[in-house]
C-alpha cells in the first residue's frame, strides 16, 4: 500500500496539534475532577465536624437533663423530710400545749365542783347567824394545780 507523503505529514502536524490539546482537555478535566473531589471531601469533613458537635451537644444536654432530675428529687426528698420534721415539732407542741391545757380545766373543774359543794352544804347546814362552817370554806390552795389528783379526776371523766 502506498502512502501518500505529504498527506500523512499533514495528518501528524494535525495530530500532533490535536493531541497536546486534547491531553490539556483530559489534563484540566482530571484537575477539575480532584478540585471536586477535594471539595466533597472537605465539606463531608465540615458535616462530620457539625454532627459531632451536635452530638456532643446533645449528650450534654442528656447529662444536664439528667443531672437536673436527679438534684429535683433529692430538693424533693429533702423538703418532705423538712415538712414530716415540721409536722412533728407541731404536733409535739400542740400536745404539750393539749396536756396543760387539760390540766388548767381540771383545776377548773375541781374549783367548780367545790363550790358547788359549798353552796349545797350551806343551803343544808346554813347556820344562824348566816355565817359559813369552817370545814366548808374551800382550802387556801385551792387555785393550785396538783397533777395526782388532777389525774384521779381526769379518769373519773
Amino acid at each position: 500500500m502506498i502512502v501518500d507523503q505529504a498527506r500523512a505529514l499533514d495528518l501528524l502536524d494535525q495530530l500532533r496539534v490535536a493531541v497536546p490539546e486534547e491531553i490539556r482537555a483530559a489534563k484540566r478535566i482530571n484537575e477539575e475532577t480532584e478540585r471536586i473531589v477535594e471539595r466533597a471531601q472537605e465539606e463531608a469533613e465540615r458535616i462530620l465536624a457539625r454532627a459531632q458537635e451536635q452530638a456532643a451537644f446533645l449528650i450534654e444536654e442528656r447529662e444536664l437533663t439528667r443531672a437536673a432530675e436527679i438534684r429535683s428529687a433529692e430538693i424533693i426528698t429533702d423538703g418532705q423530710r423538712e415538712a414530716d420534721e415540721i409536722r412533728r415539732g407541731a404536733d409535739e407542741y400542740a400536745q404539750s400545749v393539749l396536756v396543760k391545757l387539760e390540766g388548767e380545766c381540771i383545776r377548773a373543774l375541781q374549783s367548780i365542783k367545790r363550790g358547788l359543794a359549798l353552796l349545797d352544804d350551806r343551803h343544808v347546814d346554813e347556820p344562824e347567824d348566816g355565817s359559813m362552817p369552817d370545814e366548808l370554806a374551800p382550802p387556801a390552795d385551792a387555785d393550785r394545780f396538783e397533777p395526782s389528783r388532777a389525774e384521779g379526776t381526769r379518769a373519773q371523766l
